[in-house]
């Protein structure tokens, strides 16, 4: 299975737009590319996932085993020629002092060659100190190759290969000139999404395109092939789904988007189909058991949201009738009777009665810890379970006498203490699941589902 990690030296250094040429470029070659992103992240996969044409898959210490790691690796790379994974932040950052957590560790891990991406701006013989720091840094960690980026032209390109020549054995892989079409927008929670772009295919050709001509890549797909065998255990068979199948509806929009592959996979897997429903078009939901509307920008669409007041209107009407119905993040906002930013509000939902209130700060940002409380209706009461949060938003006007299902050990939740307001057969907060074999959530909404509609 070949295989490489593209890590940096800090975030912002071009990371995602150079992976995400590359995985198009491979594409192009007829190498099937499997890509992976390191973290939890939402933004950067869909540009993977747009780019290879398969979904991509998330690698993150913070909620899964280095066992489930190397499993899910293996598992989603089988029918793939190669495996891309794009670290985040530096290739040493992590959580952790010690590094356990660091995309160096996931490296280590999965026995993958690094590939240095160098942000080269106002550097020139710097460079090579800096390489020697990264490969002497930790021995057991493979920097194969860099590729320098935001490169000035062919001057700054010559002297940033003289210097790594004279004073390291890595080899440069591709060189890639600063150019205004490699950039992808930024806003308050990072990179734009590829549906907020109004030429997607046309950017992913362009980035596809010059990495073609600034990236060797005979000689990247020849490191890729240097990874040795991969072993992982078998991967966990998921419980069978009992009784006829389910049908639960997703929010899928420009609003909406954050999911995991692999959490969808769940569903099916659990007995559900879900059915995809447009919070900005669509005048009805279909017809569904239950709904899960997860993170995106309802922020930025919130004129267009709360316009649709017909959908508005069956969600609310869903919520009170006792649907059971799962909320993240933006979901959770969506839900609530306004959104307020920037001087603007828009009327939304209204199942949850506070206000939606958008900061110029994170309120929420990182890994969180949480346990359920015995208000939740679907999960155990007695479990410590991690989630991440990154959210500019915070509820206000909540009254008092609100059930939670969550106390917050590590995070900020909706209040600092608690997270998961239960309101009938909804739970909407803002942290994030992610479905693994140490907290299957997925089957436990489903199952939940599936008792309500039976009537238990």
């Amino acid at each position: 299975m070949s295989r490489f990690l593209i890590a940096a030296a800090h975030k912002s250094s071009g990371k995602t737009v150079v992976s995400t040429g590359l995985a198009r470029a491979l594409t192009l070659r007829g190498r099937q590319v499997q890509a992976f992103k390191k973290g939890p992240d939402y933004i950067d996969p869909m540009w993977l996932s747009a780019a290879s044409g398969r979904p991509c898959y998330n690698l993150d210490f913070n909620t899964m085993t280095p066992d489930q790691l190397v499993t899910l690796h293996v598992s989603r790379s089988r029918g793939a020629e190669v495996s891309l994974i794009e670290a985040n932040k530096g290739l040493y950052d992590g959580v952790d002092l010690d590094g356990t957590d660091s995309n160096a560790a996931l490296a280590r891990l999965l026995s993958a060659p690094v590939v240095l991406v160098v942000d080269t701006g106002g550097m020139t013989r710097g460079i090579a100190p800096l390489l020697q720091g990264y490969v002497g840094f930790d021995n057991s960690v493979r920097v194969a190759g860099v590729i320098l980026n935001k490169v000035g032209g062919p001057r700054h390109e010559g002297k940033l290969r003289a210097a790594i020549e004279a004073y390291t054995d890595l080899p440069v892989l591709g060189a890639v000139w600063r150019n205004r079409e490699l950039e992808i927008g930024e806003r308050h929670l990072g990179l734009t999404t590829p549906a907020e772009e109004g030429h997607v295919d046309r950017m992913i050709a362009t980035f596809a395109a010059v990495m073609a001509d600034s990236v060797d890549l005979d000689a990247l797909s020849d490191l890729a092939g240097t990874a040795p065998p991969l072993r992982a255990g078998a991967r966990p068979t998921p419980p069978q789904a009992r009784g006829a199948r389910l049908r639960i509806g997703i929010a899928r929009d420009t609003a909406f988007g954050f999911y995991y592959p692999d959490d969808i996979e769940a569903f099916a897997e659990a007995g559900a189909d879900l059915v995809p429903f447009d919070t900005l078009n669509d005048v009805a939901l279909p017809d569904v058991d239950g709904l899960f509307i997860g993170g995106g920008f309802p922020e930025m669409m919130m004129e267009e949201l709360s316009r649709n007041e017909a959908m508005r209107t069956a969600i609310r009407k869903a919520v009170e009738g006792g649907m059971p119905v799962y909320a993240e993040c933006g979901g959770l906002m969506y839900l609530s009777q306004v959104i307020s930013w920037k001087g603007r509000k828009w009327p939304m939902v209204g199942a949850v009665p506070g206000v939606a209130e958008m900061h110029d700060r994170p309120q929420g940002r990182g890994y969180a810890v949480f346990s359920n409380t015995s208000a939740h209706p679907w999960e155990p009461e007695t479990r410590r379970i991690k989630a991440h949060e990154f959210h500019y938003a915070t509820i206000a006007g909540l009254s008092g006498d609100l059930h939670y299902c969550r106390t917050i050990q590590r995070g900020a939740g909706i209040d600092g203490v608690h997270d998961g307001i239960v309101i009938n057969n909804l739970v909407a907060g803002f942290c994030h699941l992610r479905n693994t074999p140490s907290h299957p959530w997925v089957a436990h909404f489903v199952d939940f589902v599936r008792r309500h509609k039976a009537g238990k």
